[in-house]
């Protein structure tokens, strides 16, 4: 599994990334419902943040050997979680080409059994970090800065900072606060939980790319980090402040339930993950299904149209959807070469979920398909949330249940969200083009 690589002017492509960063933001000032409205200082400090952070995360000398042993201590803890599946699942568990104790050989891939099995074992750590007031730490640290820099509203930087640790669940930390917020501070969570991944599910994109990018979990990480910023940026562009928050210039109460001991701890978590998995996989089973359904009418009409007119296009759902994410792909500065391949699973991501489109590009880098690294490190960062159609109904749904009065109001939100969602990890993806270097350990590809 050998990327290809050829010859690629780096600093053209960085350049293109760099400017793509405007690109996206003049894109959100376009659809934005106000823009007389806009608080420049947000997308100032926003930006920056995330530019500072990048600098740190790929510049600062030390700190990839640091974001390496991040990597390779996820790494093992997933092995670690995959011990509990393979003691209930048996060779079902064992990933594809090894072998258990007893010498018996895995049957293959499957999902269900090595992938989202995984989800179970990280929540029950996430809670347990909890517990410990470690997550609770780093989040009121980040949330700090955000508040700080960007002057928006206490409950505003707390959701965004949780979100950068956790995902649906991020609402409930500032639940008491949820009644009181203005219609730009609803748009903001929303984005904030549709353009972030929850850390218990970063681990099947571990699971998936670990052999093919020996960094995945660096990236990932990193990526968690660059898109809350992103997130506040292009929300507040969409639908700026026009009112007074509650919460402004406050740092307000973390909002939420310690559990009473280590061993309640690991049983939230682990019921909360399992929780997770059968969500996702009820998910996967509509959503894969109406896709095919919705193929099966589009490649009729492709094959009508192509014998009629004598052409060759691609008018599968999924082809479709590359063609619209063709021109934002090279803007993030995608070599041309393999854009029409990265446009395709980030188009898709945005109907069968990211979950699949990383599947795929494990796929595309294993086939030997891509022609240059950069491309699988961009598209690993412009994945990197939950920016698709099913998240409309899981995050209004889920704030709405915090806060059943609003619900009107979180709903005429939701398709806002989604395109802010979209932009801002598209905007990550631009600050990971900008910074690509072929010789940092970070962006090694096997």
């Amino acid at each position: 599994m050998t990327l290809k690589k050829k010859g690629c002017n780096v600093e053209w492509y960085n350049l293109t990334s760099f400017i793509g960063l405007f690109v996206i933001i003049i894109a959100a000032w376009l659809f934005s419902n106000s823009r007389k409205s806009i608080n420049w200082r947000v997308v100032f400090w926003g930006l920056s943040l995330q530019l500072m952070f990048a600098v740190i995360i790929f510049w600062v000398p030390g700190v990839s050997t640091v974001f390496n042993w991040l990597n390779t201590i996820v790494i093992k803890i997933l092995e670690c979680g995959n011990a509990g599946a393979e003691f209930v699942f048996g060779r079902l568990a064992l990933p594809p080409g090894t072998t258990d104790a007893s010498g018996q050989e895995s049957l293959g891939f499957f999902l269900a059994f090595q992938g989202l099995t995984a989800i179970i074992f990280f929540s029950a750590i996430t809670s347990i970090l909890y517990y410990y007031d470690i997550l609770p730490w780093l989040i009121k640290k980040f949330a700090k800065v955000f508040s700080t820099l960007m002057r928006i509203s206490g409950a505003e930087s707390l959701c965004a900072a949780s979100n950068i640790f956790v995902g649906v669940e991020s609402a409930l930390t500032v639940q008491p606060y949820i009644k009181k917020m203005t219609r730009s501070e609803l748009c903001t969570i929303l984005t904030c939980g549709m353009a972030t991944v929850a850390s218990n599910v970063l681990a099947v994109y571990v699971f998936f790319l670990r052999d093919s990018f020996p960094m995945i979990a660096a990236h990932l990480i990193s990526a968690s980090i660059l898109s809350a910023p992103a997130a506040l940026v292009i929300a507040k562009i969409l639908y700026p402040e026009t009112q007074k928050p509650v919460t402004m210039g406050e740092d307000i109460v973390f909002n939420y339930d310690k559990p009473e001991s280590i061993y309640s701890a690991v049983i939230q978590g682990s019921q909360t993950g399992l929780q997770l998995v059968f969500n996702i996989a009820a998910l996967l089973i509509a959503i894969l299904g109406l896709a095919a359904l919705a193929d099966l009418g589009l490649t009729s009409l492709s094959e009508w149209l192509n014998s009629m007119f004598n052409t060759s296009m691609d008018l599968s759902l999924t082809g479709i959807l590359g063609y619209v994410f063709y021109v934002p792909t090279l803007i993030i500065g995608v070599p041309w070469q393999d854009a029409r391949h990265i446009a395709q699973i980030i188009g898709e991501r945005s109907i069968v979920t990211e979950l699949i489109s990383y599947q795929n590009l494990a796929v595309l880098i294993e086939q030997n398909v891509l022609v240059h690294g950069r491309s699988v490190v961009i598209a690993t960062y412009a994945l990197c949330g939950f920016a698709h159609v099913a998240s409309i109904g899981i995050f209004v749904g889920g704030v709405s249940a915090l806060a059943p009065d609003r619900t009107q109001d979180i709903a005429k939100s939701g398709i806002r969200a989604l395109i802010a969602a979209t932009l801002a990890c598209l905007m990550t993806a631009c600050i990971a083009g900008s910074f690509y270097n072929e010789s940092s350990l970070l962006f090694m590809i096997n």
